[in-house]
């Protein structure tokens, strides 16, 4: 059996709840007294793989595009967002927000993973998207990131140029639909219980919990 229980998250770097909930998934995991024996690993999902990447449009002008509303709503819409940021402690600033194709960035995911630094790698996309202002589809960008978090930048640099864990990328998104994933973030516990969405931190708490102690009744058998 495996030394640790799986806890595996879909999630998109452009989704404002994906961010939301990796807040309050951290929360409930900081408080559960076996999470030395929890093993994350983030899959890429991509809630909008058609888009091109344009640093000539904020991310209002997207979503009124992307979803048929006024830049009006559209503001209203992620003022609201914003707001719950804010509640679990993170800035978002859509103004600065770029619009971009988040493929790329899903590769620099599945590449820090071979350095145990795939949590550091989500934490550093969202805050770049979401807070910095910064092009997550920008090769040098990404690898400015890389460096932050410790990676080798020179074997970045050849594994985003060359093309590498593209196919990654999509064997998550093949998964994500055979798991019945509809949007993210997706949660699942121990390949057994699932949260969708950014529930409260109560909720994963309470998930963590009842997966561990069936995965730890799973060695002991």
């Amino acid at each position: 059996m495996e030394d640790k229980m799986k806890i595996e998250i879909w999630s998109d770097v452009m989704c404002p709840f994906c961010y939301i909930g990796k807040r309050k998934f951290e929360s409930a995991l900081s408080q559960f007294s076996h999470k030395d024996e929890v093993q994350l690993i983030w899959k890429s999902f991509q809630l909008a793989p058609e888009i091109e990447t344009r640093i000539d449009k904020n991310i209002h002008q997207f979503l009124s595009e992307h979803k048929g509303m006024s830049i009006e709503e559209a503001k209203g819409m992620n003022d609201h967002v914003t707001q719950l940021a804010r509640q679990v402690g993170l800035a978002y600033n859509f103004e600065r927000s770029v619009v971009a194709n988040s493929f790329n960035a899903h590769r620099f995911t599945h590449f820090s993973k071979q350095y145990n630094r795939q949590n550091e790698a989500e934490e550093i996309l969202f805050r770049s998207y979401f807070t910095d202002g910064k092009n997550i589809d920008d090769y040098q960008t990404l690898i400015e990131m890389g460096k932050e978090i410790g990676l080798d930048t020179e074997a970045l640099q050849t594994a985003l140029e060359n093309g590498s864990y593209a196919d990654n990328v999509r064997a998550d998104i093949d998964e994500a639909r055979q798991v019945g994933v509809r949007g993210v973030p997706f949660f699942v516990f121990n390949r057994k219980y699932a949260i969708s969405g950014a529930q409260e931190s109560n909720a994963f708490l309470r998930a963590i919990q009842k997966s561990f102690d069936e995965w730890q009744q799973q060695l002991i058998r």
